[in-house]
């Protein structure tokens, strides 16, 4: 564990974003009988303690996708569950000699991943989590509809920096056709809660990222700028927003590599 400090924001009633040193989000849904912690961060901090803080209900644990800033908080829980899809993801993380090193001095384990995957449905009492299946940032990505609140949970399939250049990722043109299999949640959900955010953003971000991804795969990218990350040289393609509604972060792009469009 580290010195990070994870801070807690209720977006509703019941509703609480968890923002680990705004390097990474999860969230706590608390309903009547149950409730969910969705995403567990990178593990800086006892997040089993700071949503016993929060709530004495039963918990889920559900990992949106199996990327280290998503899972490695998993280790103060007993399960979580994930689309085991993302079981060869996890394991870059889960198996890496600093992690497995790490957990060893801090006296915690890896708890097993459980499967969940689209159509599953989470009763928490009052409040429902809808499962749906959207692969592309990692194969077994998922989001989480929060029926009653109109909330949908993103983690990095939609957001405001989008990395599409992973070894892994879906070509761009596929994921546009995977994104417009579930854009009938923006006439059920109002805003957006992602995996890197401090805030919530209106649903529309959902179609304007769809439409930036249209943009690569169309070609449109004359504009784009080098993009340089830990694995290399990509692009970088800015997608534009709805004037007027609420976002959490100014500029908004996709990360991509050209071979792979």
């Amino acid at each position: 564990m580290g010195d990070i400090e994870t801070y807690v924001k209720e977006i509703k009633p019941g509703i609480y974003l968890l923002d680990e040193g705004h390097s990474a989000t999860g969230y706590l849904v608390v309903g009547d009988k149950k409730a969910a912690v969705i995403d567990t961060m990178c593990g800086e901090n006892n997040l089993y303690d700071i949503v016993r803080g929060l709530t004495d209900k039963p918990l889920v644990v559900i990992n949106t996708h199996g990327h280290g800033d998503h899972i490695c908080g998993n280790v103060f829980f007993d399960e979580a569950y994930m689309n085991l899809k993302d079981i060869p993801v996890s394991k870059l993380f889960t198996e890496s000699p600093e992690f497995i090193e790490g957990t060893k001095a801090d006296g915690v384990s890896m708890p097993p991943f459980k499967d969940i995957h689209g159509g599953d449905v989470v009763d928490l009492g009052s409040r429902t989590l809808e499962i749906y299946d959207l692969p592309g940032h990692t194969p077994g990505g998922i989001v989480l509809l929060l029926k009653e609140d109109r909330v949908l949970f993103a983690g990095d399939s939609i957001n405001h920096h989008l990395w599409m250049q992973l070894d892994g990722c879906l070509p761009i043109s596929e994921y546009v056709k995977e994104l417009d299999k579930v854009m009938f949640l923006e006439e059920r959900a109002d805003i957006i809660l992602h995996g890197h955010a401090q805030d919530y953003d209106d649903i529309s971000l959902l179609r304007c990222l769809r439409e930036g991804c249209a943009e690569i795969a169309a070609g449109e990218t004359a504009d784009d700028k080098p993009y340089e990350w830990f694995g290399g040289v990509g692009k970088v393609h800015l997608f534009k927003k709805v004037p007027g509604k609420h976002y959490q972060q100014k500029d908004s792009v996709i990360c991509y590599n050209p071979e792979n469009v």
